[in-house]
Order: C-alpha cells, then sequence, then structure tokens
C-alpha cells in the first residue's frame, strides 16, 4: 500500500478472457470457438481523487468495473483495498457502485428504494432516514422522494441510482455512465458534486461523455483492447496525444474517430 495514502486500490495484472457463445459462432460458419481477451494485465494503483475511465465500446471497461466490485471474478490478477484482498463484508461496506442499467421497482417510491438499498448495505435501521434524506439532497431529488418510480423520468431514475450509490459514505464510489439521461443543468451538478467528495476517497468514472471529467479528474485513465494506453493528468494527456487542443482530441487521437463514440 502506497505510505501517502489513507485509503488506496490497487489492480495487479488483472487478465480476463471470455469464450464466444456456441450459437453466434455457428450463425458466422465458423467451426472453432473464439476466446475474446476482455483484460491483458491491468495493472494501476489509485489514492484518494477522481478518476475518468475513457475508452471505446468493448475496451474492457465493464469488465474492469464488474472485478473491482466482485460481480466477475478475474482470470488471473487481484484487487487489494488498503494492501488487502478485495471482497467481503468489510469491503461491500466502503464501496458505493452505481451500474449502467438497473432494474428498478415500479411500484416502490424513491424513498422506499433508498431505504431498501440500505438495508442492504447493512446500514443500521436508526440511521436511514437521515442517510435517505442526505443523498436525496445531494443529487437534487429531496421533492421527488414520494413518488413512484413509474413516474420518474430517466434521468431521475439515474440520480437515484447515484444516490444508493451514495448511501453509508463510501470510500470507494464506482459510476458506469453516471450522467445518462442528465440534462446538462445536472451534468454540472454532478461533476461538481463529485469533485467535492474526491477529496478523501477513490472515485471511478467510467464514461463517453468526455466532458464530464476533463475539468474534474485527477487523472484520465485511457483503456483500449483490454490494456492501459495511459493514465495520466489530463494537461498532461493534451500535451502527449494532441498538443494544444483538449480531452476530445485525445480521445479521437488515441481511439480513432470510427473506434465508440
Amino acid at each position: 500500500m502506497d505510505q501517502m495514502h489513507e485509503i488506496d486500490l490497487e489492480l495487479n495484472d488483472l487478465r480476463k478472457t471470455y469464450l464466444l457463445p456456441a450459437p453466434l459462432l455457428h450463425r458466422r460458419g465458423q467451426g472453432k470457438p473464439k476466446i475474446k481477451q476482455a483484460l491483458a494485465g491491468v495493472s494501476l494503483t489509485l489514492g484518494p481523487g477522481l478518476y475518468g475511465l475513457l475508452g471505446p465500446n468493448g475496451a474492457g471497461k465493464s469488465t474492469l468495473i464488474g472485478i473491482i466490485t466482485g460481480g466477475l471474478a478475474a482470470d488471473s490478477g487481484e484487487v487489494l483495498w488498503c494492501g488487502r484482498p478485495a471482497r467481503g463484508i468489510a469491503f461491500r461496506r466502503v464501496l458505493g457502485y452505481m451500474p449502467q442499467q438497473q432494474g428498478l421497482y415500479e411500484s416502490y417510491t424513491g424513498r422506499r428504494f433508498l431505504a431498501y438499498m440500505a438495508a442492504l448495505k447493512e446500514i443500521p435501521r436508526a440511521a436511514v432516514p437521515g442517510e435517505v434524506a442526505r443523498v436525496a439532497a445531494a443529487v437534487n431529488l429531496t421533492d421527488e422522494l414520494d413518488k413512484r418510480l413509474a413516474a420518474y423520468s430517466g434521468g431521475m431514475k439515474q440520480r437515484l441510482l447515484l444516490a444508493a450509490a451514495l448511501l453509508g459514505d463510501p470510500k470507494l464510489l464506482i459510476l458506469d455512465e453516471p450522467t445518462a439521461g442528465l440534462d446538462p443543468k445536472e451534468r454540472v451538478r454532478l461533476r461538481e458534486l463529485l469533485a467535492g467528495m474526491a477529496q478523501d476517497r477513490i472515485i471511478l468514472v467510467a464514461t463517453h461523455v468526455v466532458s464530464d471529467v476533463e475539468s474534474v479528474a485527477t487523472k484520465v485513465i485511457l483503456l483500449r483492447a483490454g490494456k492501459i494506453v495511459d493514465a495520466a493528468p489530463v494537461p498532461e494527456l493534451i500535451e502527449t496525444y494532441a498538443p494544444g487542443s483538449g480531452l476530445e482530441d485525445v480521445y479521437l487521437n488515441v481511439f480513432g474517430e470510427g473506434d465508440g463514440k
């Protein structure tokens, strides 16, 4: 563990391959199974700060997030939190995860959903009302908590998922495409919220929207074909890959215009 940081996430040589489904292979007229290498030896150490994870579709972002959060098992390598294997109840208590898509109980109110998620996180019952109020205020949903989720817009549901991730004040926050469906004003609110929270925790934001992280990221991680191309502060990436331009041009120069949006 890096002694400079009280909290530390280490990714050590993470590797993951998938076997393409047989029906897909048969439709393509191929006789032998194909193996897709989703991660090809990802190593990285993160301390407190906000990190953008950028890469085209198929780069391995979702696989990497799945392994960190425990939803997927790596073929090899390890994830360490503060020097210890990142698994079990102790790790889940410090983890806040906002998936890209999640089924929501349409009959629930926002308040009931957050209370349910708080119970799953083993937050003491007496503390739940206060926690629900805190995270709802953070994502500007206080006045919507008693509406049923069936009446929520896509952007409101997205903010509710973020609120759920914030329950328990996690020290590791992983957000997968958090601004999908948000209007420009809410995007700005989210950027400001995350920037303010990043001083004493690790926040990893996987996104296709370069502007979500350009002005607030401690570092941006560029992932392509399961490998880290680079991981550096935005000014350094611009100097290396697109002098005199911006992070959008870095993305285009590294990944190409036809390699994801």
